[in-house]
């Protein structure tokens, strides 16, 4: 296989505007370089019948796979991550943490750092996302209070400086003290505010929206959910105009009419399918552990030994066919949520997230079925199904 340019003809195609059929995708150089009905004789063609071309999913919200966890500060866990990902279709993540030691914290973005700047194995390491220390005990989900912290500018400027300036999410509780300031300086900073494990009411997330805050992390989980004379976090989430949900359609953190109510309020720019998977996935039913506290996984589904649900087992394919099966969201739309959506809220969309000319080819072939046979980055075969044959050529 020549790697340097090439065509990909499948069945289908899903492009930034629509579900092509029967088109050849010339990659050139790593980038997108055409999709037409009419390829270049001089130019390989691989043939990919009865497969769907998809982008490369983001994974902006992820903890760990495969028994590897971000929060073990090494290289080697984040390699695991981007190999198991690959698998599933990602291309692209945010490494995230959970709450810990300072200490551990400060290390692990030191690592992530170090990983955005380089090259993983398979799906590449996009950035940092904060999800810890900086929340409310109310709704602390898989999070030990003991290590809670406040917020404050020399924290943040610790975090950004160990990322080495790949921080690209912070989530936080906006109720406490400050925390207006702190998010306009983390929108200064260019950094994505996310509004989480919080017992905000509606006025106080609807500020820290005017602040700069632009969404809600895992949406209705872990944060005030809505009453009828406080709409809550979770309200202020989804009429706010401009915020991103974060979901896990995994069919238990949200049934399946809140997904839809979700779809109808946010539209289909303004969901991001997350998978806020940890060490577990890829893994059978045991006993793992998530930053400080034991979690359990039974059925796939991993709780702390209190009952919180603790992150997940999920993977973003699955997301994309979940979402499909139990909801009014069109295939169409689950795809961009799982791609171009993350690409656009981390600013991205120039280069990654859809099929389009003058991308990287950074894309996933699926079968009927949604399972992942290939996963491409920047023109490379990442991973490839054992049975699949066209591109192992």
């Amino acid at each position: 296989m020549n790697h340097e340019q090439y065509y990909l003809k499948c069945s289908k195609v899903v492009t930034e505007n629509a579900i092509e059929h029967h088109k050849f995708v010339l990659i050139k150089h790593g980038i997108i370089s055409e999709i037409t009905d009419t390829p270049n004789d001089n130019i390989t063609v691989i043939e990919l019948d009865n497969q769907t071309l998809v982008p490369g999913m983001i994974d902006m919200h992820i903890h760990g796979r495969e028994g590897c966890d971000v929060m073990d500060a090494k290289l080697s866990s984040l390699a695991t991550i981007s190999e198991s990902l690959a698998k599933h279709g990602v291309t692209g993540f945010l490494a995230t943490t959970v709450t810990a030691s300072w200490q551990q914290t400060l290390k692990a973005f030191e690592v992530i750092g170090e990983a955005s700047h380089g090259k993983m194995p398979g799906a590449q390491v996009l950035g940092a996302y904060n999800e810890g220390l900086f929340f409310t005990e109310t709704h602390k989900g898989a999070h030990n209070e003991a290590f809670f912290l406040e917020l404050t500018k020399e924290r943040v400027d610790d975090i950004y400086q160990a990322s080495q300036g790949t921080l690209k999410v912070m989530a936080l509780a906006p109720e406490f003290e400050g925390s207006l300031e702190i998010i306009r300086y983390l929108d200064s900073l260019g950094v994505n505010v996310m509004l989480g494990h919080t017992n905000a009411t509606y006025q106080q997330a609807t500020e820290a929206f005017a602040a700069g805050a632009c969404g809600g992390v895992h949406v209705f989980n872990g944060m005030s959910g809505i009453h009828h004379r406080d709409p809550g976090c979770a309200g202020a989430v989804l009429t706010h105009k401009e915020a991103l949900a974060e979901v896990i359609a995994d069919g238990v953190h949200l049934h399946p009419t809140i997904m839809n109510m979700i779809y109808r309020l946010k539209g289909k720019d303004k969901i991001a399918l997350i998978s806020d998977c940890i060490n577990a996935g890829g893994f059978s039913d045991g006993t793992y552990r998530l930053g400080e506290l034991d979690v359990v996984v039974k059925d796939g589904i991993a709780r702390t030994e209190q009952g919180s649900l603790a992150g997940s087992t999920l993977t973003l394919e699955k997301s994309v066919k979940n979402i499909t099966n139990m909801t009014e969201i069109p295939f169409f739309e689950a795809v961009h949520m799982a791609s171009l959506v993350p690409a656009v809220h981390l600013g991205l969309a120039d280069q990654l997230g859809s099929i389009a000319v003058g991308k990287r080819a950074c894309l996933a072939v699926l079968d009927d079925e949604l399972n992942v046979n290939a996963t491409i980055i920047d023109g490379e075969v990442v991973f490839c199904d054992q049975g699949f044959a066209p591109l192992t050529q």
